[in-house]
């Protein structure tokens, strides 16, 4: 079931900067993030509606200073939308639960996926 709470309840209840990049598309600095250079063993979560997103067996250090991954936790956990606001296509990823950004998805990554999830620490939680 999708999350319908309107950008004002979303602003209650996120932080400040949480808020600016779940529900405006803010990017956190690179190498800012608390779980840049995170690796225990667990699942991260959506920071806005707790849906799970990525286990932590496929997060890897892309050196990119953003936390990475080469696969969702599930097909159906994430939506993609063609973002142009750099003035070139990049692919943005969002949760298909609350449609809050969470970053960009890149060809670049390692095997078996050849894929690079950049996620904003901002966007997640974690749960052991």
């Amino acid at each position: 079931m999708k999350d319908h709470r309107s950008e004002e309840e979303w602003k209650k209840e996120l932080p400040k900067e949480a808020f600016e990049v779940c529900r405006l598309g803010g990017t956190e600095p690179p190498f800012s993030g608390k779980y840049d250079k995170h690796y225990e063993k667990g699942t991260y979560l959506c920071r806005a509606c707790r849906n799970p997103l990525f286990s932590s067996k496929t997060k890897y250090d892309s050196k990119s200073g953003w936390p990475s991954f080469f696969q969702p936790i599930s097909e159906t956990s994430l939506d993609f939308v063609v973002d142009e606001s750099l003035g070139h296509a990049r692919v943005e990823v969002k949760c298909h639960h609350c449609q809050s950004h969470l970053g960009h998805v890149f060809d670049d990554g390692p095997a078996p996926t050849k894929k690079r999830f950049c996620i904003n620490s901002l966007a997640l939680d974690f749960v052991k």
